[in-house]
């Protein structure tokens, strides 16, 4: 529904590229965006904690 709301076209600008978009849709992209680097970033401390931790049975 918010995004059906929010239909009015913003300019994205990243790096070189320029893309044109309703905010409803960039807003839901800069989240799910924000959610893979989150879980990005915790995959890899998870991984170091079990490194860490077999490492420490040893």
């Amino acid at each position: 529904m918010f995004i059906l709301q929010n239909l009015a076209t913003t300019t994205i600008f990243v790096l070189f590229w320029e893309w044109d978009m309703p905010v409803g849709v960039a807003l839901l992209g800069a989240a799910i965006l924000g959610i893979l680097i989150a879980a990005c970033i915790g995959g890899v401390r998870i991984l170091q904690l079990r490194r860490t931790a077999r490492k420490g049975l040893r």
